[in-house]
């Protein structure tokens, strides 16, 4: 069941980032036809939270999905201001990237705004392949085990799983959604790197994505 129609490129994290988050799960790497999905939205204690619209506060872009394309969001708040900050700004950049691909348009306000660098460069890719097949998604995709970890102040390393068993590709031009039956490649380990920039955003600057990981599927 391909989920995406491109993988997001396997980028190397820095040594410490490997370190880091080798803990999270065996090392199943991604590849082909089966993409990572991305997305991102703001959530509370053990949230569950719907996609779109993160609010335009403080200068922040609006993302918005259709109405047949969620998000879900499921963590729980550490108490550590940088840790759910940092946590919060990726689902944002999730999200981002998917607002990207209903939008057709790699040029939307949130994408660079939330992703920089390798992930940013990884996500313009990947929205390009979306757009080259005239291709988009509905359905749900889920997000959940999330685990952050601090380098200095600027720096964290986020982890989480993704199931995609209930988000299903479409094609623009015909309307056809391909609900084929879920396998286990419908569940994907992300480890990503976040920097904290000057406006105090958390970018995704560095991803690796693993699709049919052991440590994600139930």
């Amino acid at each position: 069941m391909n989920r995406r129609p491109t993988l997001l490129a396997a980028l190397a994290l820095t040594a410490t980032a490997a370190l880091t988050l080798s803990a999270c799960g065996s090392d199943d790497s991604s590849k082909d036809k089966d993409n990572d999905k991305i997305a991102g939205a703001d959530t509370g204690k053990t949230s569950q939270s719907p996609s779109p619209s993160a609010s335009a506060s403080e200068g922040r872009p609006k993302i918005t999905f259709p109405s047949d394309a969620k998000n879900v969001f499921e963590y729980e708040k550490t108490g550590n201001a940088a840790k759910d900050a940092a946590l919060a700004d990726s689902t944002l950049s999730t999200n981002s990237v998917d607002e990207a691909i209903f939008e057709k348009s790699t040029g939307t306000k949130a994408l660079g705004f939330y992703n920089a660098d390798k992930a940013l460069s990884a996500y313009i890719t990947y929205v390009q392949k979306y757009i080259g097949d005239d291709e988009t998604w509905v359905g749900e995709t889920r997000y959940f085990n999330y685990k952050v970890t601090l380098s200095g102040g600027s720096k964290a390393y986020v982890t989480y799983c993704s199931d995609e068993s209930k988000s299903y590709i479409k094609d623009r031009k015909t309307g056809k959604v391909d609900r084929s039956p879920a396998t286990a490649n419908a569940y994907v380990l992300y480890n990503t790197s976040l920097t904290k920039n000057a406006d105090g955003v958390w970018q995704t600057t560095d991803i690796v994505s693993n699709r049919g990981n052991k440590a994600c599927q139930p």
